[in-house]
């Protein structure tokens, strides 16, 4: 990936910082944050953006409102904001507009303006320039911090750099692409990748763009019964992707080309419904028989895991190893998380229901890195570039 400037590598002090940052944050019913750990990956950016004396204006959007809608104000997140930098946290009206505008004018250096959400408007996810135009008009320095945004051409995080520089990365940003490169662009070797999750459709590009890159695979989760159905085997009721039988035939046959050792569980905690009440039988991974579903790798697996990583130098990991939603499917995952925390390998994970597994298993804080994007981890795994680091400005030659 191309080299951009960061944060450090220019003057901010007194200036109007225009900071995007992922407060995409869990609220209930009641208006309560669920989860705030992308609001605590950010505070690095803004204490220094303080220790700086800048004038700070904070953008993000949460959830998916369709226009405006009091349920998704970023109001909350202000208020938590507030209560871990010791300070108040404004909350504007709005994003844009007049109102807008003499808020910023008006604000003092070590100031904090947050914005209110950016996606009451939908010229933020149809990418209207009018409207990246009226943000960019706010600061005089644009930094990126918002890396769960980043593989999109929202008006925030791709159209606005463009319109206001300098446009550099933040603290989080900078983290997560230098843990990223850590781990595929120059690893320690062996490399392992750990994979999870339902289905190889949604995995493909990034089993087939890791294959290149580690030495050893393991491939767990629902996932596996599409391989083990290649092979000729039966799997019960479990999930099967008929239609990607042959490809994963074809991935079988380029991992032995390509001298990667690919695993696939041998045993599985099966039920015959995804529920807590179904009864369960530990089985080897060819005697499932017809009417149960296979929902948790078993225990051998886990142990066949435990020593495929042994002797990592580094490792990747997405995707569950089953439903560890339900109480009686989740021992698969949960050990998953503990023996990758407990490694003393370079141990990075992301995507969606791995950081919520990760968290659930309480080992957040002993692996190395969790991404805090979902869908950005995953086209890094793939092998794609974001947009949003595109338009950043590049390092000086």
């Amino acid at each position: 990936m191309p080299r951009r400037k960061s944060l450090r590598d220019v003057p901010v002090s007194g200036k109007r910082i225009l900071v995007r940052v992922d407060f995409n944050v869990p609220i209930d019913d009641q208006g309560n944050i669920v989860d705030d750990i992308r609001i605590k990956a950010s505070l690095p950016t803004i204490e220094y953006l303080l220790d700086a004396q800048a004038k700070i204006i904070l953008m993000s959007h949460l959830g998916r409102p369709r226009g405006r809608d009091p349920k998704y104000s970023l109001a909350p997140v202000a208020k938590r904001l507030s209560r871990y930098i010791g300070r108040e946290v404004r909350l504007a009206p709005d994003c844009v507009g007049d109102e807008v505008s003499a808020i910023v004018k008006g604000l003092n250096t070590g100031e904090i303006l947050m914005l209110e959400n950016l996606r009451f408007h939908s010229g933020e996810v149809e990418g209207d320039k009018e409207f990246a135009r009226a943000l960019a008009d706010l600061g005089e320095v644009y930094v990126s911090d918002s890396f769960g945004t980043c593989h999109r051409k929202h008006a925030s995080v791709y159209l606005v750099p463009m319109y206001l520089k300098p446009a550099v990365m933040g603290f989080l940003l900078e983290k997560e692409i230098n843990y990223f490169e850590k781990a595929m662009v120059n690893p320690q070797r062996p490399v392992v990748a750990v994979l999870g999750g339902a289905k190889v459709s949604t995995k493909l590009g990034i089993i087939k763009n890791l294959l290149k890159r580690v030495d050893k695979m393991f491939i767990g989760g629902a996932m596996a019964f599409t391989f083990i159905r290649a092979m000729g085997y039966n799997v019960g009721d479990s999930l099967v992707e008929e239609d990607l039988i042959d490809t994963a035939l074809d991935i079988i046959e380029v991992s032995k080309k390509l001298d990667v050792k690919l695993y696939l569980p041998v045993d599985f905690v099966i039920g015959m419904d995804p529920t807590d009440g179904t009864p369960t039988r530990i089985v080897p991974w060819k005697e499932i028989p017809e009417g149960w579903k296979g929902l948790d790798i078993g225990p051998v697996s886990v142990e066949l895991l435990r020593q495929i990583i042994s002797d990592a130098q580094t490792i990747i990991w997405n995707g569950p190893m089953g439903m560890f939603e339900l109480d009686r499917f989740k021992n698969g995952t949960f050990e998953t998380a503990r023996m990758i925390a407990q490694s003393p390998a370079l141990t990075i994970a992301g995507g969606g229901d791995t950081d919520h597994a990760i968290h659930k298993a309480g080992v957040e804080g002993a692996i190395d890195f969790v991404s805090t994007g979902g869908g950005a981890f995953l086209k890094l795994l793939e092998g794609n570039s974001l947009p949003c680091l595109e338009v950043l400005d590049p390092m000086d030659e």
